[in-house]
C-alpha cells in the first residue's frame, strides 16, 4: 500500500453538530472536540507518509449559521493556532491558511500570520486549514488576478491555459488532491476545491469527524489504493 499512499489528502470535516446532537451535547462541545481532532489527524499524516493535507474548517456561507457559534469557531481557530505552534514545529508541520483571510477578525489574522511565518520552513507535512474558503470564490478570486495582470499589459488572454490558471489559486505551488475524504455521510463537495478535485478520488464516510481516526483514515487510504486513476484516458 506504501507506494500508492496519497500524495495530498483533503478532508470536508462534517458532523461536529450532529455528532453533539446525539450526545444531548451543544454544537459548541461538538466543535470543541472537532479542533482537537485536527492535531490527531495531523499526526496520523504523518505516520501514514501523506505530504499534504487541507482540511475545510469553514466556507464563506458559514457566516449564515447563529453569531454564537460563528464566534465560537473564530476563536477555537485563535486557541488552535496559539497553542500549537510548538507542536506543529516539533513535528516539522508547515502550517497554511487558504481562503478569504481578509475577511476574518483581525486578531486572527495576525495569529494565522505569525504561524505561517514561524513554520514557513518545516518540511515533513503542508497542512492547509481552509477558513471561509469557498471553491467558487477561490476561482473568482484568481479571475480577477489574471485580468488585473491583462490590464497591465503583463498577460494576454490567448496565453491563459488550465496551467497557467492554477499559478493564481490559493493552492497554486501544490499539486492536486489525490483523495477527498468527506465525514458525516453526505454526497456532496460543499463548494470545496472545485478546480483542484477535478479529478480527485472521494471517499465518503458515515463516521462524524469528532469520532473519525487513525484507523478510518487508513481505511478510507486503503480504499484510495484500489482504485484506477486514469485522468480521461483509458487503462494501458
Amino acid at each position: 500500500m506504501k507506494e500508492k499512499i496519497p500524495q495530498h489528502l483533503a478532508i470536508i470535516m462534517d458532523g461536529n453538530g450532529r455528532w453533539a446532537e446525539r450526545k444531548s451535547l451543544s454544537r459548541s462541545e461538538g466543535h470543541r472536540v472537532g479542533m482537537k481532532k485536527v492535531r490527531e489527524i495531523t499526526e496520523i499524516c504523518l505516520k501514514l507518509g501523506i505530504k499534504i493535507l487541507t482540511l475545510y474548517a469553514f466556507s464563506c456561507q458559514n457566516w449564515k449559521r447563529p453569531k454564537k457559534e460563528v464566534n465560537f469557531l473564530m476563536k477555537s481557530f485563535e486557541n488552535y493556532l496559539t497553542r500549537n505552534t510548538k507542536q506543529l514545529n516539533e513535528k516539522e508541520i508547515q502550517m497554511r491558511v487558504i481562503g478569504r483571510k481578509k475577511n476574518l477578525p483581525l486578531i486572527l489574522q495576525e495569529k494565522i500570520e505569525k504561524v505561517e511565518r514561524q513554520t514557513r520552513g518545516n518540511k515533513k507535512l503542508i497542512f492547509n486549514l481552509a477558513i471561509n474558503y469557498g471553491g467558487q470564490e477561490e476561482i473568482v478570486d484568481a479571475v480577477k488576478k489574471v485580468a488585473q495582470e491583462i490590464e497591465k499589459g503583463k498577460l494576454s488572454s490567448q496565453k491563459i491555459t488550465v496551467d497557467l490558471f492554477k499559478q493564481y489559486l490559493y493552492t497554486a505551488d501544490l499539486p492536486y488532491p489525490d483523495l477527498l475524504v468527506r465525514t458525516g455521510g453526505e454526497y456532496r463537495v460543499s463548494n470545496f476545491l472545485l478546480w483542484e478535485i477535478a479529478y480527485t478520488e472521494i471517499y465518503i464516510t458515515p463516521v462524524f469527524w469528532p469520532d473519525f481516526g487513525e484507523k478510518d483514515v487508513v481505511e478510507a487510504v486503503r480504499e484510495y489504493t484500489k482504485r484506477e486513476r486514469r485522468f480521461g484516458g483509458l487503462k494501458e
